[in-house]
């Protein structure tokens, strides 16, 4: 019942004894009404009567009276609760907790006015929050309900963690009434021991299950775990619980046992990526990631274990056989790793860095790196472009460029890619010009323009030979009235775009020299002529035989076919329209190829089954000065139009290597000095080291620059007085303007 308050016009005059007859009165109806029988009370009345007392002054009286009064009562019901045996004392504490609730309703409404005025001045605590301090330090806090009550709490939990049922209901009445009772009263009574409990059954948990179970299996049960202990605070815990709650299992399960898991034998980390076991790693960095510094050791770990598997992948000795499959295998790692992270991991940028990092790591581990994905946009360029649609030749150049990416000697590459492709070009070998472009287009996005600014050049010193040197080449022969005796096609390169003669790359020695057949040197002749005639003066024609293609029309046993071969073989094999064998000596005297160059020639015309046009004296696949060769005569194939390529041409030799390492190390001196020099005129004076790092930054793109070298750079700009020492702090270096 709820009174509206209205002050009385005319308060009574109360005699000396009024006071005391009044609280005789109103502490009778409390009793009555804590013992549930007050259906005969008049509140309206015993609301006038504690309305006179406070007006009257007699608020203290009437104030430590219902102290007195709800006290006793109380340790009435204590006294009841007590002798509760087993749960029925939750349930009895529950009753009982109900009941007080509405007496202190019914008590606050008689009291009121004095709930209204005299506790706020007196700064007294509210009745209804009187009651609960009561129920609290009476009932709640009594020794042998408190120890009880939450050893009772406590023991159903374990249960109900054991697999038990439990009755969630007056579980949830007990955490409420101590909820009801104040924050500070749920944490102490009860969240408290509940953490302490907590953490005890999950460190003996975690020692138990850690020594029995698989690392999957083991983050499946802390996973389940945790979603039951979520459930169970939704159940019959406060909200506020559930954070320091599953921060102790977190502690106990996770945070202890990360390193054993990730290094578990036949179950970690390892033999998740390994296995692409997606969920397993997923359910892994979902728990790490609860643990501060669990998300960074499974990133850390992974990195590692993807350093080493690149490792043993880059360094092994039978891959390295065929730089193809050696790139293959590299895009299959990194597709495997990417889809991890992806799937399991959720795209973490510090995952996905990881990834990246650690691919850089090996890829360069193998200096050969750039020459072989070279190769393979090669291989892809030339053949795997065929019959494959535009997106399908699109996600080849994207996945070569994902591992360009990672190469730091990116001018090594470049060296290599100009020497492939400008094989491509020149001997038709492209499958598609849009791929070539496309590929262009990808590595100016990348490096810039100055990247593959002589790649663009070397594509139109091919279109302008095609569109206007050929056909005016063709106009000027009818002109002059010339018959040439063979079909030539000329392609005019610009120097200094296109690859030095004799650059390696597993392409021969594109620059060697070789003594033309009659019919072709008058061919070239008759062309020489017309360039000359067509540029006056300023341009020379210096001609790279081993850098050209030939069709030739051969029969074998009565059977025809048109060899493509290149220069070099056409002049081995048109020796032997004049002879039918001829010695080794005799082929490198008549064709002027050099030796190494020759063995080579040789080898792909004779040792190569299936191309084996010549026949060689003795048998074997090495070529040695004193073999002798034959036409084939049993030569044949399925195919009219035969295509011989030269034997190892996917690879450098030695010499080559060393050749090509050479040349870019000469090719990276002026780049590193250019940066010094653009370093040291925006800061004037700056330390040894400080030139090192801002160079080695600067340069990071293309390469990485070495101490040793650029300090070398430094002394040769000393000594051609670009720069110079400070004089009395040596290392320290000033640009002379």
């Amino acid at each position: 019942m709820q009174f509206k308050i209205e002050p009385f016009k005319h308060p009574l005059k109360l005699d000396p004894n009024y006071a005391e007859n009044t609280w005789n009165l109103l502490e009778g109806a409390i009793q009555e009404i804590n013992n549930h029988n007050a259906s005969g009370l008049s509140y309206e009345e015993l609301y006038r009567n504690a309305y006179n007392m406070v007006v009257n002054k007699h608020g203290d009286k009437l104030y430590i009276g219902l102290i007195a009064t709800e006290t006793n009562h109380l340790r009435m019901v204590a006294a009841r609760i007590e002798h509760a045996t087993g749960e029925s004392l939750l349930r009895l504490l529950k009753e009982e907790w109900d009941a007080h609730n509405k007496s202190v309703q019914m008590i606050r409404d008689i009291l009121m006015y004095m709930d209204r005025i005299y506790v706020p001045t007196q700064k007294k605590a509210p009745i209804h929050q009187l009651g609960l301090d009561l129920w609290r330090d009476v009932v709640v806090r009594s020794a042998r309900i408190k120890e009880r009550m939450l050893s009772l709490f406590l023991e159903a939990v374990a249960r109900e963690r054991g697999g038990e049922p439990v009755d969630r209901y007056i579980l949830k009445a007990t955490s409420q009434m101590l909820r009801d009772l104040g924050s500070s009263v749920y944490v102490t009574e009860l969240e408290v021991p509940l953490l302490e409990r907590t953490t005890e059954f999950y460190a003996a948990e975690a020692q138990e299950k850690i020594t029995s179970c698989s690392a999957p299996a083991y983050l499946e049960h802390v996973e389940k775990r945790l979603k039951e202990e979520v459930e169970r605070v939704e159940a019959y815990l406060d909200a506020s619980t559930e954070e320091p709650l599953t921060a102790a299992m977190d502690k106990e399960l996770i945070a202890g046992e990360m390193k054993t898991l990730i290094e578990m034998e036949g179950s970690g980390l390892s033999s998740m990526l390994d296995h692409n076991r997606y969920d397993d790693l997923r359910r892994m960095y979902i728990l790490f990631k609860r643990v501060d510094g669990g998300a960074n050791l499974l990133k850390t770990a992974m990195k590692q274990h993807i350093q080493n598997a690149g490792k043993a992948l880059v360094l092994d000795p039978e891959r390295g056989n065929d730089p193809v499959e050696y790139i293959r295998a590299l895009l299959a790692e990194k597709e495997k790793f990417n889809s991890i992270v992806s799937r399991s991991f959720s795209n973490d940028k510090t995952f996905v860095h990881a990834l990246g990092s650690a691919f850089e790591h090996f890829i360069n581990l193998n200096a050969r790196s750039p020459e072989y994905l070279s190769l393979f946009i090669d291989d892809r360029l030339k053949k795997g472009t065929k019959g494959a649609n535009e997106d399908e030749i699109e996600a080849v150049l994207d996945s070569a460029i994902t591992l360009f990416r990672f190469i730091q000697e990116k001018d090594v590459f470049e060296k290599y890619y100009k020497q492939h492709l400008a094989k491509r070009l020149l001997g038709g070998r492209s499958g598609s010009e849009d791929a070539e472009r496309s590929m262009l287009v990808k590595l100016k996005t990348e490096c810039g323009y100055q990247f593959t600014q002589k790649l663009e050049s070397m594509f139109a010193d091919i279109k302008t030979s095609q569109d206007t040197i050929m056909p005016e080449f063709k106009s000027w022969l009818t002109e002059k009235e010339i018959v040439l005796p063979v079909d030539l096609t000329v392609q005019v390169l610009t120097t200094g775009s296109w690859p030095n003669p004799g650059g390696g790359g597993g392409g021969g020695t594109g620059g060697a020299a070789c003594t033309l057949p009659r019919e072709i040197e008058s061919a070239c002749g008759a062309f020489t002529d017309f360039y000359n005639s067509k540029f006056k003066a300023g341009r020379r024609l210096a001609w790279q035989t081993g850098m050209g293609t030939s069709e030739l029309r051969a029969t074998f046993g009565g059977k025809k076919h048109e060899l493509s071969v290149s220069t070099h073989h056409m002049v081995v094999l048109l020796l032997f329209n004049d002879a039918d064998t001829l010695k080794f000596s005799d082929i490198k005297a008549a064709s002027g190829i050099s030796e190494v160059e020759l063995k080579r020639v040789m080898q792909s015309l004779a040792c190569v089954k299936g191309k084996n046009v010549l026949k060689k004296e003795p048998m074997g696949k090495d070529v040695s000065p004193t073999d002798v060769f034959s036409i084939n005569d049993s030569f044949s194939s399925k195919l009219y139009k035969v295509k011989i390529g030269m034997v190892a041409a996917t690879r450098e030799t030695d010499i080559e290597k060393a050749d090509t390492r050479e040349r870019v190390e000469e090719d990276r001196k002026p780049q590193i000095e250019a940066a010094i020099v653009r370093i040291m005129k925006a800061r004037k004076v700056l330390s040894h080291n400080d030139v090192i790092a801002e160079v080695t930054k600067q340069l990071a793109g293309r390469f990485i620059a070495q101490p040793a070298v650029i300090k070398k750079r430094i002394e040769s700009l000393i000594d051609r007085e670009f720069l110079e020492r400070d004089a009395t702090e040596r290392s320290l270096y000033r640009y002379l303007a």
